[in-house]
């Protein structure tokens, strides 16, 4: 029998789904000694000698002149305040999401690639089994009925759910806005196809439509679509956030008829887009879920669920409401559901369903130049990245095969982030385990060189492991460095001198994520990744499966590093983790084939 969360239900909660949400302990600050203690240990791995003795003498005047103590008042006050459930969440969630200004597309949407579906070919068929799937899922968030998700037998923060359907981003100066609508007054979808815009309807009379009948519908988008583009106002929501919101702006002020077509796109439950491409690789699938032509997408949706013409199928996620554990549960939902699902009949041709509407923006000259110019900016940014997926069938381990592929290719290491999240708490997300330490980068130097024992090399892969996932546990429990130290700057009052600690050099360098990592796992997946969140950087999304590893590597074709100017990266990185994961299988099976003592 499982253990029982110790986590009080609230008998006053709307739903099974909520029943711990109210009683989840509230987000911790961390005693401000030991994150610098914390912060100075993970400074020390990525920086020089001379650099760090800096960076030591800031820590040092940071505690020693009271403005350490000053600043944690300020953060354990807000934290202690009744009418503030979690002390980051607003904070954090302009400063990384809404507030953020460059295009979601690239660098901060995400996506899941599924793999193929032998039964549905269709792409019609393959949407409206998919649409069932996703509605089976809302119907139960939308019920509060979804059961809660456990780590380690404690219950954790559902409360981001509540964005998942009928939500979406508004583009909005000097931050964009979350915009939510009620599911039980908006049950249509909005069909994508050939940039051109169509709401269908999942319930009729009070009845959601059948999955055959669902697949009819995709069939009569697919058909009034026909063979010319529609305009592209996808290209809008692929820009950068200001210049969206100056274009939403016109698109408004051009017809009255715009405001409500962008309401029942916005207001929709998701959108499911019907692209006219056939992706055949995993590199070309990924590409296609990651960023598709630009125009077949409204980005601002936090779920898109995209089918292609040769039927496969994938997911793209807007990251600001949600992060990716709420939709890999969504999107395995959906691709377990169908599997265990009979392939219907489509709807016999002849029956009382409503023609799927379309919606038509009424457009200017002025409009139409904007347009334009957002998708020639999308083209060329796009343009500049490089995607590459890497299966290794054999054998690995996570994250120290990538600070060892990352050893190969450069030579040094450089501060990495990792994904931990953080949902054991109220309105929780996530915090950065910083993975370069001491011991990664003594294992990666014993790993290449020839001379050391296999023994040795095994001991320091150990070490460096136990290192890693001590700093992810105390992450899990929010004592990391990375959010205390932005609350901590976030409480600096204005024209308030700023410490010396945050304008060091170090400060800077050791949160420049080199590499963008984080792993969710799926068999359903083939592929899953961002983009990086440098201009010098990886995005490197991993997947531990039953039989393999894959890794989504993505980065600029031209990356400039220190002065070092390196082409095709993504291709050279995915040799290297081939290469680092094939010898550390190598070394670490000779534990394996080593005869045991008598």
């Amino acid at each position: 029998m499982a253990p029982q969360p110790k986590t009080p239900v609230d008998p006053n909660a709307p739903g099974p789904m909520l029943r711990y949400q109210s009683n989840l302990p509230r987000l911790p600050v961390p005693k401000v000694q030991e994150t610098i203690a914390k912060y100075l240990n993970t400074v020390k791995a990525v920086v020089s000698e001379e650099q760090y003795k800096r960076t030591e003498q800031a820590a040092k005047e940071f505690i020693s002149s009271g403005a350490a103590d000053k600043l944690q008042a300020r953060l354990v006050a807000r934290a202690e305040d009744p009418k503030v459930l979690n002390w980051m969440d607003d904070w954090w969630l302009d400063a990384a999401y809404l507030g953020y200004r460059d295009p979601v597309v690239v660098f901060v949407s995400y996506f899941y690639l599924y793999k193929d579906d032998k039964l549905r070919k269709s792409p019609a068929q393959r949407a409206a089994a998919m649409t069932t799937a996703a509605l089976a899922f809302r119907e139960q968030v939308v019920g509060n009925t979804l059961e809660p998700e456990y780590a380690k037998g404690e219950p954790l923060c559902m409360d981001r759910y509540k964005y998942m359907f009928n939500n979406c981003r508004i583009p909005a100066k000097p931050s964009d806005v979350n915009a939510a609508y009620n599911p039980a007054q908006n049950t249509h979808i909005i069909v994508i196809r050939k940039n051109k815009f169509f709401v269908v309807d999942t319930v009729l009379n009070g009845r959601q439509l059948s999955t055959g009948e669902l697949e009819y519908q995709f069939h009569r988008v697919i058909e009034a679509a026909g063979y010319g583009k529609g305009v592209p106002i996808g290209a809008f929501t692929a820009d950068n956030r200001d210049n969206w919101a100056d274009n939403r702006k016109a698109l408004l002020a051009a017809h009255p008829e715009n405001k409500k077509i962008l309401e029942k796109i916005e207001s929709s439950a998701f959108v499911v887009c019907l692209d006219d491409s056939s992706p055949v690789s995993r590199d070309e699938g990924s590409r296609a879920c990651w960023h598709g032509d630009g125009r077949n997408r409204f980005f601002d949706k936090p779920c898109q669920f995209i089918v292609y013409e040769n039927g496969k199928a994938g997911f793209m996620g807007e990251h600001a409401m949600m992060d990716g554990t709420a939709t890999c549960r969504l999107n395995e939902f959906v691709c377990d559901f169908i599997s265990k699902s009979k392939v219907e009949m489509i709807a016999n041709a002849n029956n009382k369903l409503p023609e799927p509407a379309e919606l038509s923006f009424r457009i200017n000259n002025d409009i139409g130049k904007a347009l334009h110019a957002a998708e020639r900016r999308f083209d060329e940014l796009v343009g500049s990245y490089d995607l590459t997926v890497c299966a290794f069938q054999q054998f690995g381990k996570n994250q120290m095969v990538i600070q060892l592929a990352y050893y190969k290719m450069f030579g040094v290491c450089r501060p990495t982030y990792e994904s931990a999240q953080t949902r054991k708490f109220q309105l929780g997300r996530t915090e950065t385990s910083r993975t370069v330490s001491a011991d990664s980068i003594a294992f990666v130097k014993a790993m290449e060189n020839p001379h050391l024992p296999v023994a040795d090399k095994i001991a320091a892969f150990r070490k460096a492991i136990k290192t890693q996932g001590a700093y992810m546990g105390q992450c899990v429990n929010a004592h990391g460095v990375d959010r205390h130290l932005f609350g901590l700057k976030k409480c600096l009052a204005a024209n308030e001198p700023v410490p010396a600690l945050f304008s060091d050099p170090s400060y800077a360098y050791s949160s420049h994520w080199f590499l963008s990592t984080s792993q969710l796992s799926s068999e359903y997946f083939d592929g899953y990744g961002w983009g990086p969140v440098v201009a010098d950087g990886f995005g490197i999304a991993y997947m531990i499966k039953n039989n393999s590893f894959h890794f989504n590597i993505t980065t600029l074709k031209s990356l400039d590093i220190d002065g070092v100017l390196f082409t095709n990266a993504a291709e050279k990185l995915k040799q290297c983790l081939e290469d680092a994961a094939s010898e550390l299988r190598d070394v670490l099976i000779t534990e394996v084939q080593t005869p045991a003592k008598l």
